[in-house]
């Protein structure tokens, strides 16, 4: 995946003039939309949604700002560049996707 984001980010970057972080916001297939966020600070975030969500970019900027830095950020027991291992901000996070007005689950 990330081999993927970088080379279309790139790609993207060298066509348009534009500031790399607004340049790719996303991508389709016949199956999926990817929706790209990259933070200030070079964190990215990514989420595939449904073909129907044209737009996730307030969604991935409320997880960056409400959830990633309130949560793990700012909480001196997480230590920087180590995965995520904050159950309060993975169930956070779990309860915003969830919340998301295109949020479905898959019938079993």
């Amino acid at each position: 995946m990330f081999g993927m984001l970088f080379s279309l980010r790139s790609f993207v970057g060298k066509m348009s003039p534009t500031d790399m972080r607004d340049g790719f916001v996303s991508f389709h297939t016949s199956k999926y939309r990817l929706h790209y966020y990259e933070s200030p600070t070079g964190l990215r975030l990514a989420l595939n949604t449904d073909l129907s969500v044209a737009c996730a970019r307030e969604a991935l900027h409320h997880i960056y700002s409400h959830l990633f830095v309130e949560l793990v950020v700012k909480n001196p027991l997480c230590p920087p560049r180590q995965p995520v291992q904050s159950e309060l901000f993975r169930s956070r996070l779990d309860a915003f996707v969830r919340s998301l007005p295109f949020f479905a689950p898959r019938p079993a």
